[in-house]
């Protein structure tokens, strides 16, 4: 699988979940939803979750695309381990506030986060996987 092929299917997946969440959001508020500006626990654990996981998944990019950079596969495997170690971590929060959650999706419980911190945190596995497998063959 192409990695262009992957960043495709993930902004596909990303876009079929903000357009599978809009009726959610668009339903009349419950006594469960939470407010649009308060942040739950669940919401940052999501957030925080996306935000390593991008950082995974930049390592890992960067990782893959220059491989005589600091991150890069010639160098050694820091920029794979870090985007290993990163998606992993979105991986668990996602999964944890996935799990936990109260409600559905646009309760406010950062659900939709949580899936999203799930799929960037297993794009940044793979391909901080693959990156690894390439450090080791240089090596």
């Amino acid at each position: 699988m192409s990695v262009r092929r992957l960043l495709a299917t993930a902004a596909s997946a990303l876009l079929g979940g903000v357009v599978l969440a809009a009726p959610a959001a668009a339903a009349p508020a419950s006594s469960l939803a939470a407010s649009v500006y308060t942040f739950s626990a669940g919401r940052i654990g999501s957030s925080a979750g996306a935000v390593i996981g991008l950082i995974g998944l930049a390592a890992a990019w960067r990782a893959l695309t220059r491989p005589t950079g600091r991150l890069g596969t010639t160098t050694g495997p820091r920029g794979p381990l870090l985007a290993l170690g990163a998606g992993t971590v979105a991986l668990v929060l996602g999964g944890l506030v996935a799990a936990t959650a109260d409600g559905g999706l646009g309760t406010g419980n950062g659900l939709g986060g949580a899936y999203v911190s799930l799929l960037v945190g297993l794009a940044a596995t793979a391909l901080g996987g693959r990156a690894l497998a390439r450090a080791r063959r240089t090596r």
